[in-house]
Formats: structure tokens, sequence, C-alpha cells
């Protein structure tokens, strides 16, 4: 992207960059070059800024030979004597800032960390795979240590997940809604497409008692750079219409969307599937059709739910031990909830008859039966033909023999 387009999906009034993206990694070598090299190692080892990890204080004063409390001394004179001083000088720096700050006050003053910087990962520089965790140590050291005039990181919240406020922002409103949301919610008992749970919140007494402090206006246009991050493309559209309300459903630590973009209680296992079979059911559900088994296991490693690879043979011994799951063909499964009955094909059209309890043509009782069973019409023809259990009129429909 460059630094062009980057500046026309933002204000005009915002500082420009003279490099082509925001690159943090030249951004973070650039604010730490007059460090000496110990201040330079303490604080990248502190803050993960060379490594996924970080290290205790203890850890760094271990290689260092110094205490703990020495360090905690460092650390603070590094960041607070030299740091926060030098970098209202540098252009890329104050462009960053401006733009979290744009971003958090179009968003209503709070965005969960992980959705944060998903918005800020494509407007910058990429980082390879295997140092994605070390470019959000970058994104977290600049804004919970030198933003931190502007910026406040939430840690330890009992309604809210990780991430970050604007400190002009006070949280009591969207305390109270989050309370009221969430117990709404599992008073439904059911998930929510998004588009349904935002006419809940808009029932909340709580949100009409502060509506005034959603409506913001609306100048950062983020479809492009949010396009891949949500299962149906009128979910974006939603939440690019209803920014501040979309990013306090996303920091909510209650609630979540599963992969298919329905929202819940996160402890339900339609939307944070843990066992194999709850994966099986969430797949079954929302693709609302029969599959092979061996289907199941390919969609199932494709959705990625977890690190666990999905076997097709316990896919299998789970659809066979579970009632809930009806085979209806070689290797096909479907959910019994969708009417399917579990039996021959003799069975299902006698079941088929006796709830019709008329005489039936020979095609209708084959779409019928179709419509629960993958098999040949060469199969059900030969079923009709079994004389001990039916029966074929004069007028050439069926019936059950007698």
């Amino acid at each position: 992207m460059s630094n062009n387009s980057t500046r026309e999906q933002f204000s005009t009034s915002l500082p420009t960059v003279e490099t082509e993206t925001v690159d943090i990694r030249k951004l973070l070598n650039d604010l730490l070059r007059n460090l000496s090299a110990k201040e330079k190692d303490i604080v990248k080892r502190r803050f993960g800024l060379d490594r996924p990890q970080r290290e205790t204080l203890e850890e760094v004063g271990h290689a260092h030979g110094l205490t703990r409390e020495r360090i905690r001394q460092i650390e603070n004179s590094i960041i607070e004597q030299k740091l926060r001083r030098i970098y209202g000088s540098k252009k890329d720096l104050m462009y960053l800032k401006e733009l979290v700050v744009r971003l958090l006050e179009e968003h209503g003053g709070l965005m969960e960390k992980e959705y944060l910087f998903t918005i800020l990962d494509r407007l910058s520089r990429p980082y390879s795979n295997k140092d994605s965790d070390l470019k959000k140590n970058h994104f977290d050291f600049l804004f919970s240590k030198i933003f931190s005039e502007e910026l406040e990181e939430i840690k330890k919240s009992a309604r809210f997940k990780k991430g970050y406020k604007l400190k002009s922002h006070d949280l009591d409103h969207m305390e109270e809604m989050a309370q009221e949301l969430v117990r709404e919610i599992k008073n439904l008992k059911r998930i929510l497409k998004l588009e349904e749970l935002l006419d809940l919140v808009h029932k909340l007494s709580s949100y009409n008692k502060h509506r005034d402090k959603f409506d913001r206006e609306h100048n950062l246009d983020l479809n492009s750079v949010l396009k891949d991050s949500f299962f149906d493309p009128k979910e974006l559209e939603i939440a690019s219409g209803y920014k501040p309300l979309y990013s306090f459903l996303q920091a909510i630590h209650d609630i979540e969307p599963n992969k298919f973009g329905y929202w819940g209680a996160r402890e339900w296992s339609e939307i944070s599937p843990g066992t194999i079979n709850d994966k099986i059911y969430l797949i079954l559900k929302n693709e609302g059709k029969p599959m092979h088994f061996t289907e199941l296991a390919e969609r199932i490693n494709e959705m990625g739910f977890d690190h666990k690879k999905a076997n097709p043979a316990t896919i299998h011994n789970e659809l066979i031990l579970d009632d809930k799951y009806v085979l209806i063909g070689r290797g096909m499964y479907g959910l019994k909830e969708w009417g399917l009955k579990k039996g021959t094909v003799a069975e299902v059209i006698r079941d088929i008859l006796e709830r019709e309890n008329r005489p039936m043509t020979r095609e209708e009782i084959i779409d019928r039966v179709l419509e629960s069973r993958v098999v040949k019409r060469s199969t059900i023809n030969l079923a009709l033909s079994n004389r001990k259990e039916f029966q074929r009129t004069e007028d050439n429909k069926y019936i059950l023999k007698d």
C-alpha cells in the first residue's frame, strides 16, 4: 500500500508519513537508536522487541548481573526520560499515534486488542508469519509505554477482553450495557446473527440510556482493510456502519462470534466447540445438508477451530455412536433434527406410508425417500417390490401390506 493510498483512507488532517507504509520495525529501531547497547538490550528483552517471548525483571536482571529492582528503575528511566521525550519529533510515530487515536475515537473509545491489531497490521509493512507475535509486541510496547498519555491498556477486566481505550473516555456505560446484554443473550439460549445481535442491543434499556455516547462520525473507510475478516459480506457492511457498537461487541469478554458469524455466550459449544462432536454438529448445522464423514473431516480441518487435526476414522466413530446423527447413505450423515430417520429404505418407505395414511404413487414415494436418503432409484424400486411389506393397488399406487 503506498503512502498516498494509506492517507486517502483516512483524513487529510492526519500527519503524513515519508515512508511508503507504516514500517513498525523501522520505526522502533529509529526510536531506540540513541540508547546504549545495554539500554537497548533491557528494553528489547522486557517487551519482546526482538523475540516473541518477553522476559521477566528477574530474567533480564540475571542476564545483566543486576537486581530486578535495578532493572525496573533502568526500564522506567529509559521510557520516561528518553523515549517519551523524543517520540514527538518523529513524524512517523506521530502519524501512528494519531491514526490509533482516530480509530479509537470512531470505535467509541474502546477496541479489543486483536481487532485493533488486525486493522493496523493491514495498514503497515507486513512481517513474516513466524514474526506475527513479534509485531504484536511492537504494537503493545508503543501503545502502552510510548503513547500512554493518550491510551490506556486494559489488562484485567471482568467485562472486557484485553484491549486499549482512550484515557479521555470512561467505560461505565459500556460496563452497564455489557452486563445487560450478556444476561439477555443467555436468556435467549440461542446463537444470533450479527444483525439480530444489534437489534437486541438497540432494545437494551442501558443502550437507550447511553445512546448518545455511540453517536460518532464515521469518516474512516475500513472495508478494504477488513473484507477478509468476515464470513458474510453483509456482516462487514453492518460492522462498518455501526463501528462503536461493533467494537463494543468485540470487546465483551463473555460473548464471541463463531467461525460462521453467529454470536452467543463464549462457553456455548456452538460458539467455542471443544470436542470433535461439537465440531461435527456445528459444520453440519451450518452446511445445512448431509455430508460424507471424510468431507466432514476436511471441512473441520479447513475451519481451523484449534490446532487439533480431525481424523476421518474418529469422525466416523462419533457419527455412529451419537443418535443425533443419521446415516442416509454410504458414509453420508445428516442431523436428526432435520427430520431424518434411521433405518433401511424399506423402513423409510413404511414410515412414509404410515404418516401419509393414503395410497401413493411410485414417484411420490421415490421423491420422499430421496429427501432423507442418498440412494439410487433402483434401490427404492427394489424395496417396493417386496410383497411382504408393500401392496400395489389396481391404480398402480402403493399401500402397506396388511
